[in-house]
């Protein structure tokens, strides 16, 4: 049994944060909890937040003074910055499907369900370009390779 219980909380950049809070919130039903403005560290003005997306996780996005140059994201592997990409879980199928129609409504993903047997997810783009999933865990004992793993396409 692991010391740890899940993640805290991933800190990002944004260009935007408005935009940024506003697409969590809508989509995951996230609660921001904490909205800061204070000075930066090179002068200016910082903002950030901590957005609750539930079970002790939060994201900790930053709006600096001046671009730092990972605000925005990209799609192609091994070039995405210091993080990878985020995934958030979800505890159902039920959950997962209502998700999945959010993130289409958004404009966030095109709805495909990629199944790897033992890992059900969706993935998306949020505001700032930077990739995340909704990802569940099924009763399957194995996780399929990329070249097994099934895609259900969005009914149009």
């Amino acid at each position: 049994m692991p010391v740890t219980v899940g993640a805290h909380h991933l800190t990002v950049f944004t260009r935007n944060m408005d935009r940024f809070i506003r697409f969590y919130e809508e989509v995951f039903d996230a609660e921001t909890k904490f909205d800061l403005s204070e000075p930066g560290p090179g002068g200016g003005t910082i903002r950030h937040s901590l957005i609750d997306l539930g079970e002790g996780f939060a994201l900790h996005p930053f709006q600096m003074p001046e671009q730092t140059g990972y605000e925005d994201g990209s799609m192609q592997m091994g070039k995405r910055g210091h993080i990878d990409h985020l995934a958030l879980k979800v505890d159902d199928e039920v959950r997962l499907q209502e998700i999945r129609r959010r993130l289409v409504k958004a404009g966030a993903s095109d709805g495909t369900i990629t199944d790897f047997g033992a890992i059900r997810l969706v993935t998306f783009r949020d505001p700032d370009g930077m990739e995340g999933e909704v990802a569940r865990w099924t009763d399957c004992k194995r996780v399929l390779g990329f070249n097994e793993r099934k895609q259900e396409i969005w009914p149009d």
